[in-house]
């Protein structure tokens, strides 16, 4: 009993890495087949299994159809093969074993409209059912990957059973505030810093790259530069502004956090009123530069204001444990800001790349949320980790991971995004996947910064490849 319990626990981690392999398979086949060159593949193959005539470097388009369908055969049999294994094993729960089975169903499924888009020349509405059916196969793969990890030993809270418990509230009077340099210009200097602190600049750059990937889908080539400087100055002063509340709002929360306690009102080093007076500035100065491109973007640009200020930091943060992924609005607002920017109206491949950018922010955050459950849970804020327990915190960050990749795989079926973005999603998402595994596998700190910081390298390299793509390539 003894030999036969320890095989179990040596080979759930290899079963997991079988099966996290096949679903990064089945993502890679949907994110070529959501392309826009898989169409010209298709009418340049128009036999099925093999093409009429064998690849050339002269025929781009059959190159892509030959290497889609050798990489479908690949990946099939890899698939068939992980769940011949789940299925015959004592370690894999029923729930997995399920997830296996109906990923093996609508294999076949899969295989039939592949050929149904080969024979018709990826006519309507082939290509749409055959990408949803993949969709289906890599859901299922992830949601079997997500149960598979969970560990069976945890003793974790049922759903709201823990509140988060603060720690008293600091006496203003014995805050310790770091003290002023002597000279005027280093004093200067370090009032200077501290309101640039307000501004959360380490939020910048992504957010400037979501709004750059959102002009970038919506002008292509003709993008121009008036209308990127303008919109990355709106953008970086609505973030400004949006940051500066946080910490006036949050300033007595800040106290009680290590990670937070030295942010310059928590401290005491710029006064209340002259912080409150700074982000009204910011916010006046982003809306005024918005309206330079349209009434949309600085009607949007407030919002994101108004959202990330009041309905996150106020409503939701400390209110709700779903507050992470509601919040998640806030960052997918630039997308949209990005695209309105080029178009003075709101699109459908905006509202894509908002979406992914929604549905990333679970997974990214969580990771921070992990690593910081003591700080948060003394802070008084109800985070995931905090309420629902590590556990539960960690199946949820592969579930939203799994939905990130295929919002991703929507936007190339939206857009004429092509192979680099293809790469870069599928290569940057598998590393993600593998730093969330290892995450469900160590479950410390230290894995719960790495998947934080691939969860960043992924949408930061997806953004950049958009903004290529649409360009560029």
């Amino acid at each position: 009993m003894r030999g036969t319990a320890a095989f179990q626990r040596r080979s759930r981690p290899r079963f997991a890495t079988l099966l996290a392999g096949s679903a990064v398979g089945v993502y890679l086949l949907v994110v070529v087949g959501a392309t826009a060159a898989i169409a010209d593949a298709a009418s340049a193959c128009s036999a099925w299994p093999v093409c009429h005539r064998p690849p050339t470097l002269s025929e781009p388009a059959l190159l892509v159809a030959w290497g889609h369908r050798l990489a479908a055969l690949l990946v099939g049999l890899l698939v068939v093969a992980t769940t011949v294994i789940g299925l015959q094993s004592a370690s894999v729960s029923r729930r997995v074993k399920a997830t296996l089975a109906l990923a093996l169903v609508l294999f076949p499924v899969q295989i039939a409209l592949g050929a149904q888009v080969a024979a018709t020349g990826a006519a309507a509405p082939f290509p749409t059912t055959h990408l949803l059916a993949g969709m289906g196969i890599f859901g299922a793969l992830t949601l079997g990957l997500a149960w598979h990890l969970e560990p069976r030993d945890a003793e974790e809270p049922a759903a709201g059973s823990v509140d988060p418990t603060p720690a008293p509230e600091p006496d203003p009077e014995v805050t310790e505030q770091p003290p002023m340099p002597s000279s005027p210009l280093a004093r200067a200097r370090h009032v200077a810093g501290a309101y640039f602190r307000l501004m959360k600049p380490r939020l910048m750059w992504l957010l400037c790259l979501v709004a750059s990937a959102g002009m970038a889908l919506a002008a292509g080539p003709a993008l121009t530069v008036r209308t990127v400087v303008l919109t990355l100055s709106g953008g970086v002063l609505a973030i400004g502004a949006s940051g500066t509340f946080n910490h006036v709002i949050e300033r007595d929360k800040d106290k009680r956090m290590d990670r937070t306690s030295d942010r310059p009102v928590a401290t005491h080093q710029l006064p209340v009123r002259n912080a409150v007076a700074f982000g009204l500035l910011l916010a006046a100065a982003s809306v005024a530069v918005f309206l330079q491109i349209n009434p949309l973007a600085a009607a949007l640009g407030l919002a994101a204001i108004l959202f990330y200020s009041v309905i996150y930091t106020v409503v939701l943060k400390p209110n709700t444990v779903q507050n992470t992924v509601i919040g998640g609005a806030a960052g997918a607002l630039p997308a949209l800001i990005g695209w309105t920017a080029v178009t003075g109206r709101i699109g459908l491949p905006a509202l894509a790349l908002a979406g992914l950018i929604f549905v990333w922010t679970p997974a990214h955050f969580y990771n921070l949320a992990l690593a910081y459950k003591d700080d948060y849970a003394r802070g008084g804020f109800p985070m995931m980790p905090v309420v629902r327990g590590e556990a539960t915190t960690r199946k949820h960050i592969m579930l939203w991971l799994g939905t990130t990749l295929l919002a991703a795989a929507g936007l190339a079926a939206l857009t004429d995004l092509g192979w680099l973005y293809a790469a870069t999603t599928t290569a940057l998402g598998a590393v993600f996947l593998w730093a969330v595994v290892r995450l469900h596998r160590e479950r410390d700190e230290s894995a719960a910064f790495r998947a934080f910081h691939a969860s960043n390298a992924y949408l930061g390299a997806v953004l950049l490849a958009i903004v290529v793509d649409a360009i560029v390539v």
